[in-house]
């Protein structure tokens, strides 16, 4: 392994590096260390791995590994995540200090799932995907059923559970498809059989079958309809940071291995998935946001709220440059899908971190969820109905919020390759969600409190909304530079 090598692993290398040494502090003061030791040590390995992952941005698409891929596309959305992640472990802290126990278990499996994340956005080999996917997963399920004590913590988790291993074992089925045909699991080479051997007969069958199974292994971990019943139950079980981690850096996971597998290894078919996660994104932003309408706790809502933003993050997979299903250079458009896939989700996950932020403080003090609590919020604490403000409206998508420059680009996107049926959908659905977020403004501001108790936040807290105000409205203004980065970013390791 030379030293190129390793420079490219060092993101991989320091969340090791990171869990293993919160883990032996926990054990060597036998559980006495403090909250924020932990969650300072875990949260300081995932900056610095944020910046290892800086350095790398630039680098030229290569190989890192005969499964992993260095490129535009893996550096931007490993540090995203890794930022996030760095955000979740901050606004954990007076969290886990409230149930008390298993501390240093909870930070180091933060860490865990954040290297799972980072090694799926670099995936390319199927088995390399199927083994991210399983570890992103894995380490879910235990953080949904972190609170063992908790009835809806435990049928979280076994529901996650259980979908997640129907959800598994059909993808594998369709990795085995597609390596049954080319004898191959590396993405490039994959690609090249498939191109060589041209799409007749039994193999145009073969290629849809294989779509719609890898499809259900994707599209559970993204929450996209109609693999997404685990959702909303899980959301409302878990621990209200892990839903803040499951409704973002998780969806980066999964979006990465969708993204990076139908384009790198399937441009052959793209005939095929083209038109199925076009029918399916539609749906998604449909089911979502009108369920969203008559929920009524906050964390279901937004767990809705979430299906419905990955169908409108998926649009800009279906909406990539292509003439006649032949897929064109991304670098030739001003908006090519992928870099409108890239800035939605960095936008989102600030956007819904501080959200959840807010019904984190809310719950920490009151340990209540409902929507109806959030009734006079602005007279209870006036900073934090304004932040939430903020915050929802940058999921609606209205300017100058970053969430308007990720709807700017999917949508945008949308009209370059003329898919106004997407587009109208889209938009008819963005007034849809408009509606519910705006009803959580009126609770907060035109409602009466039913509870006049003031609202404390906490530093960590406080430093969460801090990073996340300033990425939401402050990217918002000037998005230049990410506008850049997620175009420039907007480039894969294809080897022809």
């Amino acid at each position: 392994m030379t030293v190129s090598t390793l420079q490219s692993l060092l993101p991989e290398i320091i969340l090791v590096v990171t869990a293993l040494l919160v883990l032996g502090i926990d054990l060597a003061t036998r559980r006495r260390v403090q909250d924020r030791a932990l969650a300072g040590v875990a949260a300081a390995g995932l900056l610095l791995a944020a910046v290892a992952a800086f350095t790398l941005v630039g680098t030229p698409p290569q190989p890192v590994t005969d499964m992993l891929a260095l490129d535009g596309f893996s550096t931007f959305l490993m540090a995203t995540a890794l930022i996030g992640m760095a955000l979740v472990v901050i606004y954990s802290i007076d969290y886990i200090r409230r149930i008390g126990h298993h501390r240093g278990e909870y930070y180091a499996l933060l860490v865990a799932v954040t290297l799972a994340i980072v090694i799926a956005v670099s995936a390319n080999d199927l088995l390399m995907v199927y083994l991210g996917m399983e570890f992103l997963s894995i380490t879910s399920y235990v953080l949904v059923g972190f609170l063992r004590g908790d009835k809806r913590s435990n049928e979280a988790a076994i529901k996650y559970f259980l979908y997640g291993a129907v959800a598994s074992a059909v993808m594998l089925y369709g990795i085995s498809m597609i390596f049954g045909v080319t004898g191959a699991t590396n993405l490039n080479v994959i690609a090249q059989t498939l191109a060589g051997q041209g799409l007749q007969g039994g193999m145009r069958w073969l290629a849809f079958s294989s779509v719609v199974l890898l499809l259900v292994g994707f599209g559970f971990k993204t929450s996209l309809v109609p693999f997404h019943q685990w959702a909303p139950d899980v959301y409302e079980g878990a621990p209200t940071p892990i839903t803040g981690f499951l409704s973002t850096a998780s969806k980066i996971g999964g979006f990465a291995l969708m993204v990076r597998v139908f384009i790198v290894a399937l441009p052959s078919f793209a005939i095929d998935w083209l038109t199925v996660l076009a029918g399916v994104s539609m749906i998604t932003m449909t089911l979502g946001n009108l369920v969203a309408l008559r929920q009524s706790n906050i964390k279901r809502l937004l767990a809705y709220s979430s299906i419905g933003q990955a169908g409108y993050i998926l649009m800009g997979l279906v909406c990539i440059p292509q003439i006649q299903f032949g897929l064109q250079p991304f670098d030739n458009f001003t908006f090519n899908g992928i870099n409108g896939i890239l800035i939605y989700l960095f936008g989102y996950v600030f956007t819904n971190l501080g959200a959840f932020a807010v019904v984190i403080a809310i719950e920490n003090q009151t340990g209540k969820v409902e929507l109806k609590d959030y009734a006079g919020l602005i007279y209870r604490s006036p900073w934090l109905a304004s932040l939430l403000l903020i915050f929802l409206l940058s999921l609606t998508g209205i300017p100058p919020t970053l969430g308007f420059w990720g709807k700017y680009f999917v949508f945008g996107a949308a009209v370059q390759v003329r898919f106004f049926a997407l587009l109208i959908v889209a938009l008819i659905n963005a007034a849809i969600a408009a509606g519910y977020y705006l009803n959580i403004v009126r609770y907060m501001f035109f409602m009466p409190a039913e509870d006049e108790g003031r609202i404390k936040i906490g530093p960590s807290l406080g430093i969460v909304f801090a990073v996340t105000f300033v990425a939401v409205l402050g990217l918002g203004i000037l998005p230049g530079q990410l506008i850049q980065w997620a175009s420039e970013s907007a480039q894969f390791l294809i080897q022809f």
